[in-house]
């Protein structure tokens, strides 16, 4: 194997989205599947849930919703949270993110979502637009209002007053609008208890196997293992060193393996000198600095490995959200970074 291999295990992600879906009864639930299903295919994933029963999907531009389009056929709702252009996109669902929007969509009419921000300060109406709206709802009736959404800042945060602050808004400004279902609950949202259930809930994360309650044990299964080549093992002696700027030193004769795979493939420079790959069934340190194509790990303690087989970066004893925390980031990242070198293998739901 001359690359690595990202393996996607639908069935995993297919069995977190009924989790959730039984916890959000008797709301239905999404899929967000933004930046490429983050970074793991958005076309295999969504056919995945969309064969599961999932009617109602999330991409962020309106190029993700095309191709989505073109690889579930007309059924199920495909809403574009940034937003376009009236008339631009027939087949696709924007999310109204401004009183603007909503006045030049109302005057073709056709589906909507409507989004009102109630604290996350991005996109959303405001709480002038949410008056001026709320005093004259006339554009609203030209639309086909498919949902009225907010999007929570600290759900992750259970305890952060936000949480209940937002929700309390979003309750106060659905009351000043004509009807209509409503969708809160992001991931994290979706923990935070019966208040915080809706029409639709929206997760992207948990799907992915990403903790959605950090400090507590995740209630998602992992999706994704990655495995690099080990492309050549070299002993060194002790006191030598490896890689740029000399960051390891040895400090006994070691095994060091370099494995195909660097920041060029999402896997973090802010990963140098720390984690690990798997093989055999021990840990590998990772060595040195990470750099564009290759990775380095000292492998003195696995003597029977050898050029041509793996190690594995994520897994079991290594996830995205472990990785993440040594780099300093969010699985989140740690995923949509993953680079397009890697052969991808879905495994069937």
């Amino acid at each position: 194997m001359e690359q690595g291999l990202l393996t996607v295990d639908c069935g995993a992600i297919v069995r977190n989205w009924r989790r959730l879906s039984a916890l959000h009864a008797p709301g239905a639930v999404a899929a967000v599947v933004k930046a490429d299903a983050y970074g793991l295919g958005a076309a295999p994933v969504a056919r995945a849930l969309r064969a599961a029963g999932c009617a109602h999907f999330f991409v962020a531009h309106p190029a993700e919703g095309e191709a989505l389009r073109a690889a579930l056929g007309e059924g199920p709702m495909i809403a574009v949270l940034d937003g376009f252009a009236p008339g631009a996109h027939p087949r696709l669902t924007p999310v109204l993110n401004s009183l603007a929007d909503v006045r030049a969509h109302a005057a073709r009419g056709g589906e909507a979502i409507l989004h009102i921000d109630t604290g996350m300060a991005r996109l959303g109406l405001d709480a002038a637009e949410l008056d001026a709206l709320a005093a004259d709802p006339a554009p609203l009736a030209r639309l086909d209002l498919r949902f009225v959404m907010t999007h929570l800042a600290c759900a992750d945060e259970p305890d952060h007053p936000l949480n209940a602050a937002q929700r309390a808004r979003f309750e106060a400004a659905c009351a000043r609008l004509p009807a209509a279902p409503r969708s809160l609950a992001n991931s994290s949202g979706l923990f935070l208890g019966a208040g915080f259930r809706s029409d639709l809930a929206r997760p992207g994360c948990a799907l992915y196997g990403i903790n959605p309650t950090p400090g507590r044990p995740n209630p998602m299964e992992r999706a994704v293992t990655l495995e690099v080549p080990v492309l050549q093992i070299r002993e060194i002696a002790a006191g030598e060193t490896v890689g740029y700027g000399a960051t390891w030193r040895a400090a006994r004769r070691s095994r060091v393996a370099t494995c195909a795979a660097g920041y060029a493939d999402g896997w973090l420079r802010a990963l140098s000198g720390k984690g690990f790959g798997v093989a055999h069934g021990r840990r590998a340190p990772l060595i040195g600095r990470v750099s564009m194509d290759l990775t380095t790990f000292d492998v003195t303690d696995i003597p029977e490995l050898r050029p041509g087989e793996t190690l594995t970066l994520l897994g079991a004893e290594q996830d995205a959200d472990a990785a993440a925390a040594l780099a300093g980031t969010i699985g989140y990242e740690i995923l949509t970074a993953l680079g397009a070198r890697y052969a991808r293998r879905y495994l069937p739901a």
